[in-house]
């Protein structure tokens, strides 16, 4: 699970994606250009393919504010999403 008081990744995500895993569960935040303002967005998807590999039907996405309210509500969905969903990604895990 991610502690949402440690994660500061803020100033990395406003230059580079960042991408990391939780026990099958994949996940990316990156800068996002939508209507004119940069926003967070968070993907989510399941091992054990990297995002370029990994079909869009897999994938799901999530819309913030590029802010460090922002990225505490990111980790606030990613770690939603692995409790709702915590067999689905373990299972991902045994692909082969």
């Amino acid at each position: 699970m991610i502690d949402k008081e440690k994660f500061h990744v803020l100033n990395y995500i406003k230059k580079e994606e960042y991408t990391a895993s939780m026990e099958g569960m994949r996940y990316m935040l990156k800068k996002k250009e939508a209507e004119g303002e940069s926003v967070l967005e968070a993907v989510i998807w399941p091992e054990p393919y990297c995002y370029a590999k990994t079909g869009e039907e897999k994938k799901q996405r999530k819309v913030f504010a590029l802010s460090p309210e922002g990225v505490e509500q990111a980790a606030g969905w990613l770690n939603e999403q692995y409790k709702a969903h915590r067999e689905y990604w373990k299972a991902s895990k045994t692909f082969e």
